[in-house]
């Protein structure tokens, strides 16, 4: 289930609500919580529930019994056995797979669905085990609000992120009201809104373009289509945690915003601030930090950078080319860092924006062609070694529609701050409600809703 779906947003939800807000006592509501939370996972996983489950109960009665004895051995089990359930799910074939090519072998292993959002929830977990550990946190005793920490449905398969220190207290003490209520609304209007009318159209786009014959649409057909999936990744995941951090708002939570308009950068260092911030600010504080940081040598603070985001490029996927993006921005980064700081710090503003925004393009070509091949084709296209493109055939796509180039519009317009939904006035609730309303004439309107996040 996804929050961009009729099923969720006329059945699933106002079901929830109805029960949620029946009891006053907080426990009750928690329970709720986490049976709706658990059903809505079964939705899609019927079977990976279960693993979910798991998660859930090792990590309640293991972090408890760590805290009781002080146990050095049980923290390194729980990071083992957490980090264990995603290499056997998202990595274990990809290994065996590289084995065998490397060595021409021909071992056989069972492959495996990947579990919806596991790398969000255990992620999750892992801040808790290692908060807990580090005395910054204290345990959960209550299976319930630990149950409902790791499988909120508001953010449970697509993130943000959400650090146990961010909710802990609001477990048992938050409380709900009419003023998160109508914020919470808002900003999960303006989410799907997001997703439905902005994400979806420049998928198609970006789809229909890059998944075509790369030498045919040439330059013009490769470059439409990076900008489209420029786009729609963008509003896609800030759609997406928009809705999240919405929901959790109406529920009494308040998540850490996760996007700040990072196409607005000026610098590689700057957008890293501003996208995902809940991941990168995982990796930082529990791998880059820990790792020595930049308080060490010049080479070991490179080692550092470079192990971080070869991480990162995996955590998006087993596969080379999420590898090689995460080794791209590494470099990037790095160059930005000891090589032209000084020399990018007097460029003018506008050249700074179109620096970022072309590495950034670049990279998110990196990030969708799975086959390097093809990702080799597309960067020819891009540097017009295919040609300026066929006419006929981009014609043939059918793209250029007067919807499509409007949305592009709405997409450069709204990846810049606005502040069209700042204010709460009448004109701005009309507004919402016109949003919601052309939302559902989208959703039910088209069938391409393509769910960026299985990969993950």
């Amino acid at each position: 289930m996804v929050f961009s779906s009729i099923v969720f947003l006329f059945i699933f939800f106002p079901i929830f609500l109805f029960f949620y807000f029946s009891f006053k006592k907080r426990k009750y509501r928690n329970i709720v919580l986490l049976l709706f939370s658990l059903l809505f996972y079964s939705y899609g996983e019927p079977i990976y529930i279960f693993l979910m489950l798991l998660s859930i109960i090792v990590n309640y009665l293991l972090t408890i019994i760590m805290t009781k004895y002080k146990s050095k051995a049980i923290f390194i089990l729980l990071i083992v056995f957490n980090l264990g359930l995603i290499f056997v799910f998202k990595y274990y074939g990809f290994f065996i797979t590289n084995i065998n090519n490397l060595f021409n072998l021909n071992m056989r292993y069972l492959k495996l669905t990947l579990p919806i959002g596991i790398s969000f929830y255990t992620f999750q977990i892992l801040t808790y085990v290692i908060d807990v550990w580090k005395d910054k946190v204290p345990v959960q005793k209550s299976l319930i609000n630990l149950g409902c920490y790791i499988s909120a449905f508001p953010q449970l398969i697509a993130g943000p992120i959400v650090r146990y220190e961010t909710i802990n207290e609001e477990l048992d003490n938050r409380k709900e009201s009419w003023t998160d209520c109508s914020e919470g609304l808002k900003r999960f209007i303006i989410g799907l809104a997001k997703k439905v009318i902005i994400a979806n159209e420049m998928a198609y786009v970006a789809d229909t373009l890059l998944g075509s014959n790369l030498s045919k649409i040439g330059f013009i057909g490769v470059l439409i289509g990076a900008i489209a999936y420029t786009f729609q990744i963008y509003f896609d995941f800030s759609g997406y945690s928009d809705m999240a951090i919405g929901l959790g708002r109406i529920l009494g939570f308040h998540y850490l915003e996760n996007f700040n308009y990072p196409y607005i950068s000026k610098s590689i260092t700057e957008f890293w601030r501003r996208w995902h911030i809940s991941l990168s600010t995982f990796f930082r504080d529990y791998v880059y930090i820990p790792l020595g940081g930049n308080r060490c040598s010049v080479g070991r603070n490179i080692f550092n950078i470079f192990v971080v985001w070869l991480l990162t490029g995996l955590w998006h996927g087993a596969s080379w080319n999420f590898v090689l993006w995460g080794l791209y921005y590494a470099i990037l980064l790095l160059l930005e860092k000891f090589v032209f700081k000084n020399a990018l710090e007097k460029m003018p503003n506008f050249l700074k924006h179109v620096y970022t925004l072309v590495l950034v393009l670049l990279g998110w070509l990196i990030f969708y062609f799975v086959d390097i091949s093809s990702l080799v084709n597309a960067l020819k296209s891009l540097i017009g070694l295919n040609g300026i493109g066929n006419i006929n055939f981009l014609n043939h796509l059918q793209i250029f529609k007067v919807r499509t180039i409007v949305i592009f519009i709405l997409s450069f317009i709204f990846s810049v701050p606005t502040h069209v939904f700042s204010k709460n006035n009448t004109w701005t609730y009309f507004l919402l409600i016109a949003l919601f309303l052309i939302s559902i004439v989208f959703i039910i309107g088209s069938n391409y809703n393509p769910f960026i996040y299985f990969r993950f």
